[in-house]
């Protein structure tokens, strides 16, 4: 069974960190681009970043540039986001996904909440 789980989603205040991860399983986790999403209350989802099977080249959405970074560990089966200096706008429920031919797989998600 394909398998993603998240956590490290806490309260935090303005200009704190958190970092998140999503350990997978139930497939060669190594062979797929995985990416970090989120949704905030009564908004549509919106991709944070991406990053390459090998763990190189990795993409970020232009409201996260500079604060977050991905990475992952193929050996471990683990995707990563370090979110650093984090705004009140960075409230959302983050989840892992990756897409397959019969579509995109998303974990449930780990709750994150900026505010003072």
């Amino acid at each position: 069974e394909v398998q993603l789980v998240e956590s490290g989603g806490a309260l935090v205040q303005p200009g704190g960190s958190l970092r998140l991860s999503c350990v997978a399983s139930g497939f060669a986790f190594s062979d797929y681009v995985m990416h970090w999403e989120r949704q905030a209350p009564g908004k549509e989802p919106e991709w944070v970043s991406s990053i390459s099977s090998g763990g190189s080249t990795p993409t970020y959405a232009d409201s996260v540039k500079g604060r977050f970074t991905i990475s992952r560990d193929n050996a471990k089966q683990v995707l990563f986001l370090q979110m650093n200096r984090l705004r009140p706008e960075d409230t959302a429920l983050y989840y892992c996904a990756f897409t397959t031919m019969k579509g995109d797989i998303r974990g449930r998600g780990t709750q994150v909440t900026v505010s003072s």
